[in-house]
This record gives structure tokens, sequence and C-alpha cells, in this order.
């Protein structure tokens, strides 16, 4: 392993935190390791980069970025979902076991099985990345709009939330973790509702801590089971979502587990008739 005395571990809670200062270094984030973080770590210059395998999920979407780096060259692994607190960089650079390493992790000796630090300090070897990724966005998108209801929008990201959301049903892409435990990150605005993904739920049951914190603030939330849609794909958790957990302030209004999100955002609309 090359020796890279001036190649620092930058620790942080989400990949959208990466600023200039972060370029040509390490970086663990607390961001599922879905393909969009992975184009925000490569965008930002990281040398390699640590996110959380989220429960792996449909389609693999929680590893997903793994391939996507591989691509550009890049290092990159996974902590498992069960071993550290999506959302909480300083808890998976601390408890954090890999998961899963692509073929540019591996070959600086990274693997699965190994404590999150020892994979760290394997990508300090890591040669630094010139390649520029094509552009990519994450989405915002009208999923629904009747007479009398609230509309119903699709944001692959919770970084995606504006003002206007605080008269939406908002489905969400993002992990249902309140970052770094946080529970004022739970959600900028006072939606009508939102539904995230459970990330697996994972340890402390981290992947769906926004609930209560939203409870505090009397907004509906729920989460779905991230084996029935792609986390980081507000679309898919609309179309393919069964709710996995509800908050108290959602159940009241009819939200139960077993529900297909359309149901879910079914329910919520009739509460408010």
């Amino acid at each position: 392993m090359t020796d890279a005395p001036d190649i620092q571990i930058h620790v942080l809670d989400s990949i959208t935190k990466l600023t200039d200062s972060h370029s040509g270094q390490v970086i663990v984030a607390a961001s599922h390791g879905a393909e969009y973080a992975a184009y925000l770590a490569a965008k930002g210059g990281a040398r390699a980069v640590i996110l959380n395998d989220a429960g792996v999920g449909k389609d693999d979407a929680g590893i997903s970025g793994l391939p996507y780096l591989d691509a550009l060259g890049m290092a990159a692994a996974t902590v498992g979902y069960r071993s550290a607190r999506i959302g909480d960089g300083g808890d998976m650079k601390t408890r954090g076991v890999i998961s899963h390493v692509n073929d540019a992790a591996a070959a600086l000796g990274c693997a699965a099985g190994q404590s999150c630090n020892d994979c760290t300090e394997r990508m300090r070897g890591a040669a630094a990345v010139s390649v520029s990724p094509p552009p990519q966005t994450e989405n915002r998108i009208l999923l629904r709009e009747e007479q009398g209801a609230p509309p119903v929008w699709g944001l692959d990201s919770a970084s995606l939330a504006a003002p206007e959301d605080a008269g939406h049903i908002v489905i969400c892409g993002s992990h249902g973790e309140a970052l770094g435990g946080k529970p004022e990150t739970a959600f900028r605005y006072d939606a009508v509702a939102a539904v995230f993904n459970d990330a697996g739920i994972g340890i402390d049951d981290a992947g769906i801590s926004r609930l209560p914190a939203l409870d505090g603030r009397n907004i509906p939330a729920a989460t779905v089971s991230a084996a029935s849609a792609r986390i980081g794909d507000a679309k898919s958790i609309y179309e393919d979502g069964v709710i996995s957990r509800v908050n108290e302030s959602a159940a009241a209004r009819g939200g139960q587990p077993g529900q297909t999100t359309a149901a879910f955002v079914d329910a919520i609309i009739a509460s408010l008739q």
C-alpha cells in the first residue's frame, strides 16, 4: 500500500455535504450506496468513498454505486446496515463493517468483513481519479394531483425539499434516518405527510428514525421496505413500495404497515376530507 501521509479521511453524515476541501481525500459518507450518491462522490473529486449499503434492497439499489464507480476507476465500498447507522458518518467510521467492495477497492486489499477504519486506511493508497462523470440530476416529479387534495410530489432526495413542500404529500427516495440522529434534520418543511425508504431499518432502528422525529411535529410519516422499492428513486417508492413502518400521526390517519404507498396516500387524503 502506498504511503500517503497527506491523504486524509473525512467523515460526513451525507455525501451531499462534500465541498472543495474534500477533493482528493478518502470519504466516509453515511448516504446510501446508490448510483446518484456515487456520482456525487466522483463529481466532488473524492479519491475513494465508503457509503452505507442501505439493506441492499430491490434491484441491489443500495450498492448500485459500486459498479458505477468501478467504471470511473474509483475505489468504493459499503458498510453493512446492521453494523452502523445510515445517516451517521461518525457511527459508520467507528462501528462500520464492510459488506461490499468494488474491484478498484479490492485491488487495494479492501474486503467484506473488514472494519471501516481498516478499509479507509487501505483506500489512502488509491490513485487520484481524474475522470469527470457525465452529469446526472436527481428528480422532483409530480406523481399525483387531484382537485381538493394536496399534490403528491416525488423527491429522489430529501435535499431537494423546497418551501412549497409544506403543502405537499412528499414521497422521498432518501433513507428514513434523521441525519446524525438529529430530529431537526428529519425534513426541512412541515409537509402534509412524508414517505421514505427504510434502508433495511438496520442497527438501532436507524432507517426509521425520521418517523418519531416527525411525530413531534404532527407530520404523518412512513417508510417503505427497502426490499420493495429502490432507494434513491421516488417513483419506485410510490409505484412499488410497501409500507414497513408508520408513525403515530400516520396511524391516526389510517396509515398502516402492509399498505402500498398509493394506499397510504389514499388514507392520508381521506383523513383530510
